[in-house]
């Protein structure tokens, strides 16, 4: 049922002029008021429509991108790509290039539906999220709900390197395999004699940090090895140096350390030069993505591979409609080992 400006303007307790002047800005009102109308519109989900917002008309060919954190080359990548193929290819209604701008969540949940909302009310011609989703049910409830009001309307709902949620409906959706590198990198460790393998994880409430962790599980169990210790952290450095030094104390004979991310890895590897310990021949260690930093450790990083900017130029076409949408709505992109110096095989013991 669609939400209109008398529903607002009863839910706010004012009369609905009030509620056009607050959403128009072209007359002063008192500052509870206006708090308590945009908290209305919230609550409801109301869009402007018609020739009542001339901004809603003018921003049509808006396109936004919502990243965790734009600082991290993951993101960054994927996001330059993402906006250099919608400048690229599309074409507004003007014929002028559509305008792509990226969001940047925090990580926070509550910035992310901000975020979708205020796409919402910009009737944004699409929108791309970015990277592993929160498991949280609530979040994910009102994710879902306020994807489906943004489908309903109009936009182009696209998720790169994110899994659906159940209810999701997007318009297509580019998920990484990041169980099958994860066991591939773990299958690789084990090749090597590798038996006390620790695990520098991301944070525990995120898609990606629980897909990579069930793969490197799945490998070890086929191969009959006990799982070793595992310290979840955020994508930080600062995380892999922190965690290694848990990692350690739990079992001071490991032979190897999984990163969740080459940035955690980076962490890992200056926590165990601090203990004078050689990677790989005291410690091996391996990190996930396959960053540009990667080949420029000392001793370069094996990794897994995730073709970060390629995804990011497919999202942005997928949501021009420059690109055929995937058979099925969902395409499962590959990852690829990548082994470097920092693996070798398994000290004795």
């Amino acid at each position: 049922m669609t939400v209109t400006l008398a529903d607002v303007a009863a839910r706010a307790r004012v009369s609905p002029a009030t509620v056009s002047r607050v959403l128009n800005g072209n007359y002063p009102v008192a500052a509870s008021t206006r708090e308590r109308v945009l908290r209305a519109v919230d609550e409801l989900d109301y869009v402007l429509n018609g020739p009542a917002s001339s901004l809603a008309a003018a921003t049509s060919d808006l396109v936004g991108v919502l990243v965790n954190d734009i600082a991290d080359p993951f993101f960054g990548i994927m996001a330059s790509a993402a906006q250099s193929a919608i400048g690229e290819t599309a074409t507004g209604r003007g014929g002028g290039e559509k305008l792509a701008v990226v969001c940047n969540t925090g990580g926070a949940p509550e910035r992310e539906l901000t975020y979708l909302t205020l796409l919402q009310r910009q009737r944004a011609a699409a929108v791309i999220l970015m990277g592993g989703s929160l498991e949280d049910p609530a979040h994910l409830a009102a994710t879902t709900a306020k994807l489906a009001r943004l489908a309903e309307a109009g936009t182009r709902v696209v998720l790169c390197g994110r899994p659906p949620a159940p209810g999701d409906v997007p318009a297509a959706a580019l998920v990484f395999d990041n169980r099958t590198g994860a066991r591939r990198l773990t299958e690789h460790l084990l090749a090597l004699g590798h038996r006390r393998i620790g695990y520098a994880a991301g944070p525990v409430d995120r898609t990606t940090t629980r897909h990579r962790l069930e793969g490197h599980r799945e490998a070890l169990a086929a191969a009959g090895v006990p799982e070793g210790p595992t310290v979840h952290g955020p994508y930080e450095r600062a995380s892999g140096q922190a965690a290694t030094a848990e990692l350690l104390a739990r079992d001071p004979e490991l032979t190897a350390i999984i990163a969740s991310n080459d940035t955690v890895a980076l962490g890992v590897c200056a926590a165990l030069r601090e203990r004078g310990l050689d990677i790989p021949g005291d410690v091996s260690v391996a990190g996930f993505d396959d960053l540009p930093l990667a080949q420029d450790t000392v001793p370069a990083l094996t990794t897994v591979r995730l073709p970060l900017h390629e995804t990011g130029v497919r999202a942005g076409r997928l949501a021009t409609e420059t690109e055929p949408t995937p058979s099925g709505e969902v395409e499962t992109v590959p990852a690829e080992l990548v082994v470097r110096g920092s693996t070798g095989v398994a000290r004795r013991r």
